[in-house]
């Protein structure tokens, strides 16, 4: 069995990169076909004459956008993947597994993870095979990653609710443009504030729990561990920054005029990201565009479809690019590996 796993894995990441290779050509083949006559091209063009449609689509909406707010939305995107990163670190940190395993491999994993996990959708399974081949490699057992992936979907998560709590208590007129998309949305600025601090609550309970020191939860042999102050205090920074940071992408690339400022524009991202992760919708694709166009009137469509490209290229589809050429190298060495245990094993007659 160890011998076909050898190299079922790396197969495994093959079918993957070849997937991750349709799925950035197709991410890109659809946001050049929102123009109908577009589409009517790559409907009638074949692959070369598409490229370059594809590209030449993409190249003019991108030329909107000054070279200072590519270098604002770079460093911005940099910042987002350091803290998804810092997840990582924290989680091990937890499970009390992080000698041994350094800074940079922990990076390029929750690289490679995200890249994948933010573009496929279904991100616990997605992220938890990535994080499951490459943990288990420096030792993890299956159960440890899946505990540290559970709590790096909880710091992503403590992140979102802490940041909208934040944000309906200081802007609640959020809300009231999204009545258009939904009715469960039509709720007064009182009641949003309200809202906002029940979720600003929620994190103060869960701190408190740390605080306490409660007791590790155990079911049979297995022993849930409630994190302790110091993980609870780089959460806190942790996930704000990673959101702040994949949020700031879009406010860079906006147009000065007719920009609501960074709180709307935070806000308005963490309800859209939310709500296409939760759809398992790629990328938000369709959402973030729903609620972006509801909540800033102020900003021409064309502009706005600019800056949300802008971020689904930095955040998700560059990311994709690069993680191919990171998954093919690890499993080639992965592959190696096993082939030279192989032939180590003694032969037995």
């Amino acid at each position: 069995m160890k011998r076909v796993l050898d190299f079922f894995w790396p197969a495994l990441g093959l079918i993957a990169v070849v997937w991750s290779v349709h799925l950035l050509y197709a991410k890109l083949a659809s946001e050049a076909a929102a123009d109908p006559g577009v589409r009517a091209l790559l409907q009638s063009g074949n692959l070369w004459s598409d490229l370059k449609v594809i590209a030449g689509v993409i190249g003019t909406k991108l030329a909107m956008i000054p070279l200072h707010s590519y270098l604002l939305a770079s460093v911005s995107t940099v910042c987002a993947y350091v803290a998804l990163a810092w997840y990582d670190r924290i989680a091990l940190i937890h499970l009390g597994r992080a000698q041994g395993i350094s800074f940079l491999y922990v990076a390029v994993c929750s690289f490679v993870t995200y890249a994948l996990s933010h573009n496929i959708g279904a991100s616990v399974f997605s992220g938890g095979m990535v994080r499951l081949r490459a943990y288990t490699a420096k030792g993890l057992s299956a159960t440890e990653v899946a505990v540290l992936v559970a709590l790096c979907s909880f710091t992503f998560a403590f992140g979102t609710i802490l940041l909208l709590g934040l944000v309906l208590v200081f802007e609640p007129q959020i809300l009231a443009p999204l009545t258009s998309l939904s009715r469960h949305f039509a709720i007064s600025e009182g009641a949003a504030r309200i809202v906002g601090l029940l979720l600003i609550a929620f994190c103060l309970v869960y701190t408190l729990g740390a605080w306490l020191k409660l007791r590790p939860l155990k079911i049979g042999s297995f022993r849930l561990v409630y994190p302790r102050m110091p993980i609870v205090l780089r959460q806190y920074i942790a996930a704000p920054v990673e959101l702040m940071g994949a949020a700031g992408i879009i406010y860079f690339a906006l147009p000065s005029e007719g920009n609501p400022g960074f709180p709307i524009v935070l806000g308005a991202f963490l309800l859209s990201f939310s709500a296409g992760l939760l759809s398992q919708v790629p990328g938000g694709v369709g959402v973030m565009e729903a609620v972006f166009l509801a909540v800033m009137p102020g900003i021409p469509a064309t502009a706005l479809f600019a800056a949300l490209l802008v971020w689904r290229l930095l955040y998700l589809l560059v990311p994709l690019a690069l993680s191919i050429p990171v998954i093919l190298l690890f499993e080639r060495s992965q592959l190696g590996k096993g082939s030279k245990d192989v032939e180590a094993t003694p032969k037995t007659h």
